[in-house]
């Protein structure tokens, strides 16, 4: 099933995209949008209402051109998404709500802690909302031919759970690619797979957290989710491996053993299921042993750095500590703090980037390069440990 980013992780590492003419929204493409809509079975009156005063939004269509789990390097990904604030907000928020979380668990059989950690990189556990209002969002997408079809479909489910009275308009905010509620959810798996957990009559996944976590572990376990098997785990490879690799390469663990993989603290493998081999940064890096669990992850957001963000972040709620192998880079990434800590430290070194909010936009991608520049090095943009110390941090 086809799950896109959230705005949560709308990261963007480019800078200066230039947006087509066909582009623009214009009323002629509101007018046929609105047509096809009401078509399908939707209220004009909630269609004219949804969709007047939609205008061209250049972010909305830069965005659709960049996802960073393909964009930027895996000890970049991690640092921000499973950085101490948010392993320490999520064992809040699982205290604050283990009647619910534990509830959800004991009726779809899915971990706990990996419902929370979905919770938590999709929404930073509800405190974080769409930033775009979903009829005009997909207005912009389609106008600009970007996946018309696709988002087509998103705006008539959006509106059409509106109808139902599941939400109402004004909740309708969502990433750039439609995705909304706690959890994330593009409109169209809502209607499938929303439940209505705390039994008021309505599938509400941006007000009732009830509802939003159990859709959430539903998803799960309709995308192929075991409650006898871990997500995986890090293991240590044999000097010179070169055997093979791959998610989707699935042998037995006791076969992984006898090819030399250990625990990561060296110890014998000792389980009895299949899993892949999942080696993010090269041999050179942390390698992980990845199981079916790890795949119904994947298919939330398919990128496999967000499946093993997700999979991490479960495990450091648990209580584990961190990676053991460090990844494999000189300059480490940022957390979200040390991100707003870089912004404001431009500010006072006098690079106008307008407001410190943590977010890393085209806008601060330049500043960050004329520093790079200064400091003589390679000027990609990137936020890095070694920009923020030439910062002065």
């Amino acid at each position: 099933m086809m799950r896109i980013l959230p705005a949560a992780l709308a990261l963007t590492l480019l800078a200066g995209i230039s947006i087509p003419a066909q582009a623009k929204v214009s009323k002629a493409c509101i007018a046929d949008i609105k047509k096809t809509v009401k078509r399908a079975g939707v209220k004009p009156s909630l269609v004219d209402t949804a969709l007047d005063g939609a205008k061209f939004n250049e972010k909305v269509v830069r965005f659709s051109r960049s996802q960073p789990e393909f964009r930027t390097q895996i000890w970049d990904y991690m640092a921000f998404l499973v950085d101490p604030a948010r392993i320490a907000d999520g064992k809040a928020n699982m205290d604050r709500h283990a009647s619910t979380l534990a509830a959800v668990e004991n009726k779809y059989g899915v971990d706990r802690y990996i419902i929370a950690a979905l919770w938590g990189i999709e929404s930073d556990y509800g405190q974080i909302r769409g930033e775009f209002f979903l009829p005009h969002a997909m207005a912009n997408l389609i106008c600009a031919n970007r996946k018309k079809r696709l988002f087509t479909r998103q705006l008539i489910a959006g509106l059409k759970l509106v109808q139902k009275g599941d939400v109402r308009l004004d909740d309708l905010y969502s990433s750039w690619a439609s995705a909304f509620g706690q959890t994330q959810f593009i409109p169209e798996t809502y209607q499938r797979l929303a439940v209505d957990f705390d039994r008021d009559g309505r599938r509400d996944l941006v007000n009732s957290i009830p509802d939003a976590l159990a859709s959430t572990a539903n998803f799960m376990v309709k995308a192929g989710w075991r409650s006898s098997e871990p997500w995986g785990f890090e293991v240590k490879l044999p000097k010179g491996y070169k055997g093979p690799s791959g998610r989707k390469r699935r042998a037995s663990v006791q076969t992984w053993a006898k090819r030399g993989l250990t625990n990561v603290d060296g110890s014998p493998l000792r389980s009895n299921y299949s899993a892949g081999l999942l080696l993010p940064a090269g041999k050179s890096g942390p390698a992980f042993l990845v199981t079916r669990n790890f795949n119904a992850l994947y298919s939330y957001n398919a990128a496999e750095s967000y499946a093993l963000a997700i999979g991490h972040l479960s495990d450091r709620l648990k209580g584990k500590g961190p990676l053991v192998k460090p990844w494999p880079t000189n300059d480490p990434g940022l957390t979200r703090a040390q991100r707003l800590q870089l912004q404001k430290l431009l500010l006072a070194a006098g690079y106008d980037i307008g407001e410190a909010d943590g977010k890393i936009g085209p806008i601060t991608i330049g500043a960050i390069k004329k520093v790079q520049a200064k400091a003589g090095m390679k000027q990609n943009g990137r936020p890095s440990m070694a920009v923020l110390k030439a910062l002065g941090g």
